[in-house]
This record gives C-alpha cells, structure tokens and sequence, in this order.
C-alpha cells in the first residue's frame, strides 16, 4: 500500500529566547527530529481540545485513564455499571492492579464530545476514583462493522436479539 505524500506548509514564527529554550529542551528529552515535529503534536492536541469545547457534538477518539482504589466498596462494580451505560462510547477497556491496592484502567472511546465528557463526570463521581484524564483526538476509528442494505441500518454495536442469540448456539 502506498503513502499519499503530505502537503507541507512552511511557517515561520517569532518566540520568546525562554519559551524556545524550553521547546528545545523537550524535543531533546522526547529525542523528537525536529521542532516542527513537536510543533505538530502540540498543535494537534490544542485543535483536539478546541473540538471538544466548542463542537460539543463533534465526534472525537481517546481514552480515558483512571487510577482507583479497589478495595473500598463497590468502585468496581460502579465503574463497569457506568461504562455500560455509555456501551456506544467504550470501545474497550484494559485494567491492571497496581500496589496499594490501587488499580489501573484504560477506556479506549469514541462519540460526541458532550457524551465523552458526561462519561468522565460519571466515572469521575464513582467514589474511590483518584484520578481520571480524557485524551482526545479528532482522527476517527474506521466503521467496527460495515452493515449491508438488508439490515435495515440497525446499529452495528447493538446488543444481540435472543433472536440472534439462537441462532449462534447452533
């Protein structure tokens, strides 16, 4: 498969001495080629971030990172409740315990910027949760499954029919 070649633009721009000094010190701790790599990234968060304000519904990707503590009630139990309530957005999850009892968790999400931040106030009101950032980005996962005419256009990630159901157990 073939690369389509980028456009480049060439910008030049006026920084104060500390704000480059500190530019380039990143770039060399990130070990980046170049600045305009680094300029790149940055600008795209920022454009990412500005979507979700001011688009609230404008579809993005990310995660969501959380850090909680699992040994106290139901945080477990309330956390895969919330995430099924928001089942269209969570595309999966990743857990891991870490020490002191405390745990790990990565939802990879999509939807509209407003169900994305509703998602992150819910899990972030689960007590127990310590942490919690949203990452974003405004590049889209492809279509998880591509419906045919005859489906009637049903939701491709909608639960399975008892229907349905049945006729898998065969």
């Amino acid at each position: 498969m073939t690369k389509k070649p980028l456009n480049l633009t060439r910008l030049s721009m006026s920084l104060p001495e500390e704000l480059l000094t500190q530019l380039d010190a990143m770039i060399a701790e990130r070990a980046l080629p170049s600045r305009s790599q680094m300029i790149a990234e940055l600008m795209r968060h920022a454009l990412a971030e500005h979507e979700a304000l001011t688009r609230p519904e404008g579809m993005l990707a990310g995660t969501i990172t959380l850090v909680y503590r699992g040994d106290r009630g139901l945080v477990r139990q309330q956390l895969m409740q919330t995430q099924a309530n928001y089942l269209k957005e969570v595309i999966s999850s990743q857990h891991v315990f870490l020490e002191d009892e405390q745990s790990l968790e990565v939802l990879l999400v999509q939807g509209p910027a407003v169900r994305l931040k509703s998602l992150c106030d819910a899990l972030q009101a689960v007590r127990g949760v310590q942490q919690l950032k949203l990452f974003t980005t405004t590049a889209l996962l492809p279509p998880l499954h591509e419906m045919d005419g005859a489906s009637g256009g049903a939701d491709a990630r909608a639960p399975l029919t008892t229907e349905t159901k049945q006729g898998c157990a065969a």
